[in-house]
């Protein structure tokens, strides 16, 4: 019988607890025990950003995380982004201009635009190209993603 261990974290603001196996992912607990199923698996080696979520300020793979390391932690997801039914910029534009298909990566794209805007709110286009880098999409070929996050960038900052 495997040890578990007690892991408190912050997630989306609000205090978590849970038990894990040492060999658990932030993602496996994420989705499987504290029922956050926005963060998406795509490829569980780090490679694609699906599972994106930002650690203490941090944009990290959360496939790639250890549970165990979530100790004290303050963890932002997919489902923080969104104000009640207000819906962030991003998610907005994403919508309005079709920057997703099969949803399964546009979780990851939306953390790590968000984390983008918050450090540089007037990127290039070649700024967010580099910065979504880590980010695959096997279905909308990157140009109506690359055009969201610019139109949110121009919609947050009021211009």
């Amino acid at each position: 019988m495997s040890t578990k261990y007690h892991v408190t974290t912050t997630v989306n603001g609000d205090e978590c607890d849970f038990l894990c196996e040492p060999q658990q992912t932030l993602l496996d607990v994420l989705r499987d025990e504290l029922t956050f199923t926005g963060t998406k698996e795509g490829c569980a080696t780090g490679d694609c950003g699906a599972c994106s979520v930002m650690v203490d300020g941090r944009l990290l793979c959360s496939c790639l995380v250890l549970a165990v390391e979530a100790e004290g932690k303050h963890i932002d997801t997919i489902e923080g982004m969104a104000r009640g039914d207000e819906l962030h910029p991003l998610q907005r534009k994403f919508l309005e201009l079709n920057g997703l298909q099969c949803g399964i990566c546009t979780p990851g794209f939306l953390i790590a635009a968000r984390d983008l805007l918050e450090r540089n709110p007037d990127p290039t286009e070649s700024e967010v190209r580099y910065w979504l880098a880590g980010n695959l999409c096997r279905c909308t070929g990157y140009d109506k993603i690359i055009r969201s996050v610019l139109a949110a960038a121009e919609e947050m900052r009021g211009a």
